[in-house]
């Protein structure tokens, strides 16, 4: 099991930032690939971004490239989302999830998964 609770989420205007957090529990969290996910009302939950187990490989959804950075502090267990530029259609519950990826699979399936954090970006 991998613990996994987001925090960071909040109420932001068109073009501003946050920072979403995601802190595991346990010794095991350097052992994992993890992603960000989002599900906006009515539709479907989508990736947005990954990261290796070592930090070295990152992947994005076309749609936050250049925008979202993904990033991780093994020592402190924790996965980042910074999240720039933002605008309403980025508007979701964003989820971290870990899971044995790779560079084949950073999309999914994840075994672990947080209950997520709201995002809301008004125009």
């Amino acid at each position: 099991q991998v613990p996994l609770v987001e925090s960071g989420g909040g109420l932001v205007q068109a073009g501003g930032s946050l920072r979403l957090s995601c802190a595991a529990s346990g010794r095991t969290f350097s052992r994992y690939g993890m992603g960000w996910f989002r599900q906006a009302p009515g539709k479907e939950r989508e990736f947005v971004a990954a990261i290796s187990w070592s930090g070295g490989s990152t992947y994005y959804a076309d749609s936050v490239k250049g925008r979202f950075t993904i990033s991780r502090d093994n020592a402190k267990n924790t996965l980042y989302l910074q999240m720039n530029s933002l605008k309403p259609e980025d508007t979701a519950v964003y989820y971290c999830a870990a899971g044995a990826t790779n560079s084949r699979s950073y999309r999914g399936p994840y075994d672990y998964w947080g209950q997520g954090t709201q995002v809301t970006v008004s125009s």
